[in-house]
């Protein structure tokens, strides 16, 4: 710990496993297979919703089986595999079987736009690139004339694995060994693209030894979340886009562990619930959005059963219930009182519980990054028995730079470096990495690794508290600065709007200006609550944007967010968008970060009339 004018400016915590001087993320299949054949590695979901286990044995015989076809389809060792796909078991078959054949996997979101895709499969110098289906692979066809390294493209939904398998069932099973030997922790892993709120985006090279630093420490870490301790064997339910580091991250950790892993390709609120009734995970790898749906609904259902004041009296309790419990695990407070202890167990049963069903009803951790939680949703589903290890880390860091302790857990951050890992805040407030996860620097860009006296900057600016919890005050491009001067963070502000159930996006306004406004567009699912709620289904959409029973009840919410700035820093006016931000229509990035110049620009008449009228 380092403390300059007497505040804390660097941590660093030793690893908890020694970095691998061999091997490869190819050997993991072919590792669990030699020491626990018969273990459950995977589950597939069949048509029918059923789910089907995996053994170590069988993985590994697909992955042998796949990565002899990508060598019979002539693909070289280092040559690059794109997978365009959404999350399933075949993505990370194809994953484990292009490193197997020595290749190098880059994946791509299934959203990309054409132009994306023919970025980054040019950019890259992708040999093949598997897609999920029709539609996809007329978008890969459409741009084929631009990519002309490109010698190969399969379909997964018409049967590409099976095709693989038939194509290299002659080549013997020691082709694959001696490429996968020769794969060492400095060869490159993977190149995932980051998604970028401008310009073009770039390919952060990750080895494998980038991977092991980031899981090995994280598996012994979290150990009730990998290393179950109950009973009951760890398993999860991967729904995020493995296209993205963080869902990666934690689909290797799984296979490193020996975690059951499922995969839900679908996020929609439905398709997601019921395949988490079905699998049943005890942990899951969510984003701040997933949790606050799932207390949005419940908060919802109550309302309309007309107990809406119960639920936020329940709400009250597990989130006083969850700090207790944090505050003895910290040492600074004795624990729930026996009063406390009391008003809980009557809520349990009438809500706790039923907002662990909605998760599948096992579920006892999750693990959340992407943006901060919130200390009060941090705080609720602690209390209602779901604790929850905030992470923080970029693709540049192989996913989680810091993470909660599970055994000392502080509200509101994000945690403490991961094991192996050094933070340091720069004197302008930036965050600075160090750490054996970050990565050897972009593909095709000059120059290595970004660095800051040999540190890598983060972009985002932080402080450390006096115990070394890292937590995230906003992002360095995006402080605004108000007309009188006054430096305005806008993150927390939107975090805090974006779990209001009303709230689909957000975007704070006030660089250069007077005060502080902003942008807000309606959360579908949370807008058709409220016309049943407020018996107003017959209203048309495009008058709602001025409804003021609506704009009060939106007040509220942004009354809420200024409670937690200063006067200074509050958003003073906002104005209610008849269009939601969307991947589509350019305003969001495919892991859901706002464009801010994008909707700077398309709104700027609205913004305009924000500050003509006040």
């Amino acid at each position: 710990m380092v403390a300059e004018a007497g505040r804390t400016v660097q941590v660093a915590v030793p690893p908890l496993v020694d970095p691998p001087t061999s091997g490869s993320l190819a050997d993991i299949p072919f590792t669990n297979a030699r020491e626990a054949p018969r273990d459950t590695v995977l589950s597939r979901e069949a048509a029918d919703g059923t789910w089907h286990d995996v053994s170590a044995a069988e993985f590994r015989a697909e992955v042998t089986a796949v990565a002899k076809g990508l060598v019979a389809a002539g693909l070289k060792p280092g040559e690059r595999l794109a997978i365009m796909a959404r999350t399933s078991y075949a993505w990370t078959l194809l994953d484990f079987a292009g490193w197997a054949a020595g290749l190098v996997t880059v994946p791509i979101y299934p959203t990309s736009s054409a132009s994306q895709t023919a970025w980054i499969l040019g950019d890259s110098g992708a040999a093949a690139c598997a897609v999920e289906n029709v539609e996809q692979s007329r978008l890969v066809t459409g741009r084929r004339s631009e990519l002309p390294g490109l010698r190969h493209l399969w379909q997964l939904d018409a049967g590409a694995i099976a095709q693989l398998g038939a194509d290299g069932a002659d080549l013997p099973d020691a082709l694959v060994t001696s490429r996968r030997q020769a794969l060492t922790p400095s060869s490159t892993a993977t190149l995932i693209y980051t998604s970028g709120t401008t310009g073009r985006p770039k390919g952060c090279v990750l080895t494998h030894g980038n991977f092991f630093a980031e899981v090995d420490n994280a598996i012994e870490l979290l150990h009730p979340v990998f290393k179950s301790v109950s009973t009951e064997p760890a398993s999860t339910l991967l729904f995020l886009p493995l296209s993205h580091v963080f869902g990666r991250m934690v689909a290797v950790g799984c296979l490193r562990a020996r975690v059951r892993l499922g995969h839900a390709p679908s996020i929609a609120t439905e398709d997601l619930l019921a395949d988490l009734a079905g699998f049943q995970p005890t942990f899951l790898l969510a984003i701040p959005y997933v949790l606050e749906k799932v207390y949005n609904t419940g908060r919802a259902t109550a309302e309309k059963m007309g107990r809406a004041a119960s639920f936020d009296r329940a709400a009250s309790i597990a989130q006083r219930y969850g700090r207790a419990l944090a505050a003895r695990q910290t040492g600074t407070g004795p624990g729930p009182s026996l009063g406390l202890r009391m008003a809980h167990a009557l809520y349990d049963p009438l809500v706790y519980r039923r907002i662990r069903a909605a998760l599948g009803g096992r579920v006892r951790y999750a693990i959340c990054g992407g943006s901060p939680l919130g200390e009060r949703l941090s705080a609720f589903y602690a209390g209602a028995g779901v604790m929850v290890f905030e992470g923080y880390g970029l693709t540049e860091t192989t996913a989680a730079a810091t993470v909660t302790p599970p055994l000392a857990p502080r509200l509101g951050t994000v945690g403490q470096p991961l094991p192996g890992t050094a933070v340091r805040i720069a004197e302008d407030g930036e965050v600075l990495l160090r750490g054996g996860q970050v990565f050897t620097g972009y593909w095709n860009h000059a120059g290595g690794v970004p660095h800051v006296d040999g540190w890598f900057p983060t972009g985002d600016i932080g402080e450390l508290d006096e115990d070394g919890y890292l937590r995230i005050t906003g992002r360095k491009k995006e402080i605004l600065i108000t007309a009188g001067g006054k430096n305005v963070a806008p993150a927390p502000l939107e975090d805090r709007l974006r779990a209001h159930p009303l709230v689909g996006q957000c975007m704070v306004v006030g660089d250069n200006r007077p005060f502080v406004t902003a942008l807000i567009t309606l959360e579908a699912d949370g807008l058709t609550h409220w016309r049943r709620m407020r018996r107003k289904e017959g209203v048309p959409s495009a008058d709602l944007v001025t409804d003021p029973d609506l704009l009060a009840d939106l007040q509220k919410a942004v009354d809420d967010a200024n409670s937690t700035v200063s006067r200074a820093e509050s958003i003073r006016a906002f104005r209610v968008l008849p269009v939601d931000f969307t991947e589509e229509s350019g305003h969001l990035t495919p892991s859901m970060k706002l464009k801010r110049s994008a909707v700077a620009a398309d709104f700027a008449d609205t913004i305009e009339d924000l500050y003509r009228r006040r």
